[in-house]
């Protein structure tokens, strides 16, 4: 079952075992970093775009690996310091999207905006409720 917001920390989490794959922001972050490796592809061994490449890979994964770290740390507190972490770098991800806008299709580019959009508002809802008290 996906949730949009954990409303306890992973520890006290009562259904433990979907753990992260329940998570709809990190299911989608997982997905949003296969399209970004796929759309990339034919830009590697660009000169010019090797700095762009890189660092919308590594944002992309960064999403993903931060919502991976601030669960594994077993604290609302944690976790929601990571996510916030997560959302920056999903902003990150979505503004380099539109400046690769000279070399990536434009239904993609709206696509990708579009999913690092949905996982944003995901976030930003969990770091609401996991900082309620």
């Amino acid at each position: 079952m996906k949730t949009d917001a954990p409303n306890q920390a992973p520890s006290e989490t009562k259904t433990t075992t979907h753990g992260l794959h329940g998570f709809t922001a990190y299911a989608k972050a997982v997905e949003l970093f296969d399209l970004v490796v796929l759309d990339l592809q034919p830009l590697h061994g660009k000169y010019e775009l090797t700095r762009l490449v890189a660092q919308q890979l590594a944002s992309a994964d960064s999403i993903a690996s931060n919502i991976e770290e601030g669960y594994g740390r077993g604290s609302k507190k944690d976790y929601s310091h990571f996510l916030i972490i997560a959302r920056g770098s999903a902003q990150e991800t979505l503004g380099r999207y539109e400046r690769l806008k000279h070399w990536l299709d434009p239904q993609a580019i709206a696509n990708r905006v579009a999913l690092c959009g949905d996982i944003i508002a995901i976030l930003t809802a969990s770091i609401r409720k996991l900082r309620s008290p």
